[in-house]
């Protein structure tokens, strides 16, 4: 698979899990993102097939909506997306400690 095929496939796949894990469809999710709501189902699903790619402000916006950072939609490891969402959930102090942790568990190994 070519690489920007490959991306508009992680893409993809993330929007839709991600909104699919808050429980929204997809005209909902785009209207909370600030897309037309004529046609905010349409775009969303346009997203979800990689038929077409937002821009970074609207993937900004469904971020925020979905309680997950920008950089969740684009990692293609699967582990450091689950982790990407994790770490943005956690409050400041506890992401604070978690790059402590991080940073340590790196000279240990």
């Amino acid at each position: 698979m070519p690489q920007e095929e490959k991306r508009t496939y992680t893409f993809s796949r993330r929007l839709k899990e991600a909104r699919q894990e808050a429980n929204l469809s997809q005209e909902r999710l785009g209207i909370l993102a600030g897309i037309d709501e004529g046609s905010a189902s349409a775009r969303i699903n346009q997203y979800e097939r990689g038929k077409h790619a937002p821009n970074f402000l609207t993937v900004k916006q469904i971020a925020e909506v979905l309680n997950v950072p920008e950089a969740y939609f684009y990692t293609e490891n699967d582990n450091m997306a689950q982790l990407l969402r994790v770490f943005h959930r956690k409050r400041k102090e506890n992401q604070e400690k978690i790059c402590e942790y991080a940073w340590n568990l790196k000279t240990i190994i």
